[in-house]
């Protein structure tokens, strides 16, 4: 339930924040808002799951007055997106090294609200115990049919020590997101052309066959496993 609070009645009168990452997140936790379902960067905080982060208007009115330079981002598509993301991130061991991309905004800051859900560390090099495969669901649908057209079958090429953060996000998802965020789109990484053809003609009478694709790809996987 929400209420009306004077912060400074929850704060020492003393006590100053910065706007660094460690007194943002701070502040976030004296005003209510739990920072396991937000992600921080240093001009905007974007909201991963609105309920479970309890960041409601009046906290948000309430975070902006202590700090006006950061924007907070309530985009229902990017909440989206953390949904269909956060099913491939379940099984992450806690305190987990994860080597992240360079320069992916989208893996960026679906995973940094993991190192406080699970006390991850993102590195860029060094040692790991994970790596973020930035593949994305159009993309490993149209691997999946490449590999069936060329004749040899489907080809279960995941790493054991791998996490796929977008797989089951299709890239008009995140484009449309990276639009509406000022951000430039990703190029579709398909570069076969009997695939992109087949996945276009597709789109016309089953719009949602990529979904299903990957579940029937997960599905003989798991079935082959077992055997």
């Amino acid at each position: 339930m929400d209420f009306i609070f004077d912060v400074s009645g929850l704060a020492s009168d003393e006590e100053s924040f910065s706007n660094s990452k460690k007194d943002v997140l701070k502040y976030l936790k004296i005003i209510g808002v739990d920072s396991r379902f937000i992600s921080y960067t240093p001009s905007k905080i974007y909201i991963n799951n609105l309920r479970f982060s309890k960041f409601s208007r009046k906290r948000q009115e309430t975070f902006n007055k202590q700090f006006p330079e950061i924007e907070v981002v309530r985009n229902s598509l990017f909440q989206k997106i953390c949904s269909k993301s956060a099913k491939t991130l379940s099984d992450i061991k806690p305190n987990s090294t994860i080597l992240i991309p360079d320069g992916n905004f989208m893996i960026d800051i679906i995973l940094e609200p993991y190192t406080r859900k699970y006390g991850v560390k993102l590195v860029h090099e060094g040692e790991y115990d994970l790596v973020a495969n930035p593949v994305i669901l159009d993309d490993e649908v149209n691997r999946i049919f490449s590999t069936i057209f060329s004749g040899g079958g489907i080809d279960f090429n995941k790493k054991e020590n791998e996490i796929c953060p977008l797989i089951n996000v299709p890239l008009n998802w995140i484009n449309s997101f990276l639009e509406m965020d000022g951000k430039s789109k990703i190029k579709n990484e398909n570069n076969d052309e009997l695939a992109s053809s087949f996945m276009d003609f597709l789109e016309d009478v089953a719009p949602q066959y990529r979904e299903n694709v990957l579940k029937a790809s997960e599905f003989i996987e798991k079935k082959l496993k077992v055997k």
